[in-house]
């Protein structure tokens, strides 16, 4: 609630809607910064990132020189901007970058390997595996020995040991690695992935290595969007009068 003051009403109708308009807007002010007081939550470790050393490994740019400055997982999550110039997170776009990965973390949107379950040592292992599928206007079996001529089999990439997947061969049951896919009969094609011997690209192993959720920075091509006019108007300028000499 605004209440005028008695010099308020003698201004002019318009001054006093501005005044009104701006006592108004401070007031919405403080209270959007009462409602964001509370702190974002901190959200749990994964297999494939276990710790703050792992989280900045990962998202490249540097920034695992800054180990020592957050070296804890709650630190990573709960340090302000601020904070983090104090500790000398510099420069300014590298501070925004890592909030930027903080809250993409908190949302569960992850680069690859970011969705992997069992993990050991910083690596997983993948494989490939075949799992009966229904096609249209065909019965649904449970075994694939049942009928063979019309069972539809689906390959994919899945993180999951050779136990687990012998007795739970089921779309339900086994989940698909994002990012990865089968390219031929059954080798497995992916970034960062690398072919276990023997095996003829059916397995295949994937570890932390640095940068490998990097997001990297675009090149400005003739001084970015703001000087690229003037700057190709000097050069073209620049080719005539070296093509009158």
């Amino acid at each position: 609630m605004i209440i005028k003051s008695p010099q308020a009403r003698l201004l002019p109708s318009t001054l006093q809607y501005f005044i009104l308009k701006s006592q108004h807007s401070q007031c919405l002010r403080h209270l959007h910064a009462r409602a964001s007081a509370s702190p974002p939550p901190i959200p749990q470790p994964t297999p494939f990132v276990p710790d703050a050393s792992t989280f900045l490994k990962l998202i490249g740019r540097n920034l695992s020189q800054h180990v020592g400055k957050i070296p804890t997982w709650r630190s990573l999550f709960s340090l302000s901007s601020t904070q983090l110039r104090e500790l000398g997170v510099e420069p300014a776009r590298t501070r925004r970058y890592l909030l930027w990965w903080r809250d993409r973390f908190r949302k569960g949107i992850f680069g690859v390997g970011g969705d992997l379950k069992n993990v050991k040592d910083g690596g997983a292992e993948l494989r490939v595996v075949e799992v009966p599928v229904a096609k249209a206007g065909l019965p649904k079996f449970k075994s694939t020995s049942t009928v063979i001529g019309l069972q539809w089999t689906k390959r994919m990439v899945v993180n999951e040991p050779p136990d687990v997947v012998e007795k739970s061969p089921s779309l339900q049951r086994l989940k698909p690695v994002d990012g990865m896919k089968v390219a031929g009969v059954r080798t497995i094609v992916g970034p960062y992935v690398q072919r276990v011997k023997g095996t003829s690209g059916s397995v295949a192993t994937i570890k932390v290595q640095e940068g490998m959720w990097e997001v990297r920075r675009g090149v400005k091509v003739d001084g970015g969007e703001r000087r690229k006019v003037q700057v190709r108007r000097k050069k073209l300028l620049e080719e005539r009068r070296t093509s009158r000499k």
